[in-house]
């Protein structure tokens, strides 16, 4: 991504393909479907295990994408520069990504499924080395020594000379950049010769956490119709049509994250997954973090809203995989997402009479250090 992924160019296209998430993710967070060939019985623990650590994995993202939406460097580089997805854009994500998720779903009936994720990999191998090194760049900042010696370097393309000419890549990047890079290409070359689910689950967090990073929403009200087009999607696509569990089963690409139910078992090499889409943590995780960054703009030392929709969302997670398991069918998420993560935090604002404050149009606008975050007009 973009699949998530990494940085987005356009709001538009982040839509696009954020959704190829949303598609994997809801037949997806249960395993019914891939375990009816097997006849594997999961224990209880290797189930709670299982459930467990996709809960907690999915909060990961979550959490320190939206602290870092809100400190997000001034960077000239692109790939630090949020995209701010405006109400005409939310409007249109449920169109795009249907017309998306049926092309997938077309693609693979009439072309050799195997060819389409060969492809598949090799595009999500560069985008995943991008993504898991952007991910990591910070951390490996910490962790260097001041006396590294670390240089920098600047890939520059122009495009004609003189007055007219124009710059089309302009990456400023240093040596931790480059150690990230390596040890991300490593973890690529894994995933692209093993398909192993702990290099899926790398891949997965980095696309998650960038998402929820670099997509921003302009104010509460594009999220809400965000929100409430992909809730339409996504019980549409999952209880009205076959065409989501037939990609999602078919479709071979780290957008997801998943967990083995035989861990106990069978130890690294366990097979049988549950597995939840990148989709039903980034869309939630974007108003998450729009909250928090309206939390911030009220200058109040309070994070309550990011906190009610926080644990909001891991609510309506637990409450996802409880029907499911209930009705043993798969579920659409955002069924149970979308409600809880804009229901609790407008609740709490007609509490504290802060609704038409929470609702104004430059919501989340504002940084700690009360300039404006550094979010790109569209």
């Amino acid at each position: 991504m973009s699949e998530v992924e990494q940085a987005p160019a356009s709001a538009p296209e982040a839509a696009a393909a954020v959704i190829l998430d949303a598609l994997n993710a809801t037949d997806s967070n249960g395993t019914e479907a891939l375990n009816a060939t097997a006849k594997f019985v999961a224990t209880p623990e290797g189930t709670a295990l299982a459930y467990g650590s996709l809960v907690f994995m999915a909060l990961l993202p979550i959490f320190f994408g939206a602290l870092r939406s809100v400190t997000c460097s001034k960077s000239k580089n692109s790939s630090d520069m949020p995209e701010t997805i405006t109400g005409r854009d939310a409007a249109r994500f449920p169109i795009i990504a249907s017309c998306t998720l049926f092309g997938l779903y077309l693609f693979f009936k009439v072309f050799s499924q195997e060819y389409i994720n060969l492809l598949l990999s090799v595009y999500f191998f560069g985008l995943g080395v991008l993504a898991l090194s952007h991910t990591m760049s910070p951390l490996m900042s910490r962790i260097f020594p001041e006396s590294f010696p670390n240089k920098q370097y600047q890939l520059l393309f122009t495009q004609g000379s003189g007055e007219s000419k124009e710059e089309i890549v302009n990456y400023e990047f240093d040596t931790k950049n480059l150690v990230c890079l390596v040890i991300s290409s490593v973890v690529g070359v894994w995933y692209l010769l093993k398909k192993h689910w702990i290099a899926n689950n790398l891949f997965g967090l980095a696309f998650a956490l960038n998402g929820v990073e670099l997509l921003h929403l302009n104010n509460v009200s594009t999220g809400c119709i965000l929100l409430g087009g992909l809730f339409v999607y996504d019980v549409f696509w999952v209880f009205g049509t076959n065409v989501m569990v037939t990609v999602a089963k078919s479709f071979e690409a780290p957008i997801k994250l998943v967990f083995p139910q035989d861990l106990l078992e069978k130890g690294l090499g366990a097979s049988n997954f549950a597995m939840l889409g990148l989709g039903d943590i980034v869309i939630p995780g974007i108003f998450i973090a729009l909250l928090l960054r309206f939390d911030v703009s009220l200058k109040k030392n309070s994070r309550t809203y990011f906190y009610s929709s926080f644990l909001a969302y891991i609510f309506g997670l637990g409450l996802t995989i409880f029907v499911m398991h209930t009705f043993k069918h798969a579920q659409p998420a955002l069924l149970y997402l979308v409600p809880a993560c804009v229901g609790f935090p407008v609740i709490v604002a007609l509490i504290k009479g802060e609704l038409t404050e929470m609702f104004r149009p430059q919501t989340g606008s504002v940084s700690p250090s009360g300039k404006s975050v550094c979010m790109r007009k569209s």
